[in-house]
């Protein structure tokens, strides 16, 4: 099977694997649960120094 034929499903999960790096493994804490937002890594000399999550909260129409 090709590259470009493959799912999500057929390769594994990066920041579930015991072995990732440690920045790989928080980006992926940040990510989880995650609804509505954003996360960003800010790299210097290659290197994750800072990770940010934005998280919002989307208001249903009887809550506005």
């Amino acid at each position: 099977m090709s590259q470009a034929n493959r799912t999500s499903a057929d390769r594994p999960d990066p920041v579930a694997a015991p072995d990732s790096p440690p920045a790989l493994r928080r980006i992926g804490d940040a990510l989880s649960g995650l609804r509505f937002g954003s996360v960003l890594a800010i790299v210097q000399d290659g290197v994750v120094v800072q990770i940010e999550r934005t998280e919002k909260t989307r208001l249903d129409k009887t809550d506005r």
